[in-house]
């Protein structure tokens, strides 16, 4: 199958927050069922750095290295004898117009463009890593300390929860849900020994995530992460309706 996109993506910050079912429906797509981990639900504050970023293994000359920020949720695909776990983006913002615009035109994605910019210092033992994005003139920012030590994630963990679902869907619109794979390794991670969260939420994705705005995070972890693939083709979910 035709690799759309590979990139690599670094220093994946997740920042965790339980919530109510109730508030992810309106965003759940046809044919899919939330995730929860140990009865809870959770929606992810996400930065990370994607670099030298290829369309068909083509580079993109000086847009190939860029933050992004998203908010994702997590959900499955019960399909005959599998169980498909995926993930539901409320919003990918990036730095580049044209990158978001050929996300948006080719896809039906989410992407906003706003003003990014990072800060990674890396010592010996440990590093600090700062993702920042500007809405409405005011900067927002994820910042977390690690040490450098990295460890595989353990099983049946929430971290393991949080970072492997390796489907993505689109709403496309009350009807209609497309399906894609993402191809990745599993994940190390390092320990997080401090971390600072200043995000407008209801500034960034809308009044329905106001309720974060004052809520502290259930978890907070950093992966290292890898070269990451993305799949051309998209499965236009068929759904039981349309089978009878």
């Amino acid at each position: 199958m035709a690799i759309f996109l590979k990139a690599n993506w670094e220093n994946i910050i997740m920042v965790n927050y339980e919530i109510d079912p109730k508030v992810l429906l309106p965003f759940l797509p046809k044919g899919l069922e939330l995730d929860f981990y140990n009865g809870k639900t959770y929606i992810s504050l996400v930065g990370f750095m994607f670099k030298n970023t290829k369309l068909f293994s083509i580079p993109i000359p000086k847009l190939g290295t860029f933050e992004e920020i998203n908010l994702r949720f997590y959900v499955i695909r019960k399909e005959e004898n599998q169980t498909k776990r995926g993930v539901v983006f409320i919003n990918e913002t990036i730095p580049y117009k044209i990158v978001a615009w050929m996300a948006n035109f080719l896809y039906k994605e989410h992407y906003t463009v706003v003003p990014t910019k990072h800060t990674i210092i890396k010592k010996e033992k440990n590093q600090k890593v700062t993702f920042e994005w500007r809405v409405n003139q005011k900067w927002n920012s994820i910042y977390v300390e690690n040490e450098i030590r990295a460890q595989q994630m353990q099983q049946n963990s929430l971290e393991k929860f949080i970072y492997e679902h390796y489907y993505g869907y689109t709403k496309i619109n009350e009807n209609k849900t497309e399906e894609y794979r993402l191809h990745h390794p599993s994940w190390k991670i390092h320990h997080v020994t401090n971390y600072q969260i200043s995000c407008d939420f209801e500034a960034m994705y809308g009044e329905t995530f106001s309720c974060l705005n004052h809520r502290k995070p259930a978890a907070v972890f950093i992966a290292e992460g890898s070269s990451v693939a993305i799949d051309w083709e998209r499965t236009k979910l068929k759904l039981d309706y349309e089978r009878s």
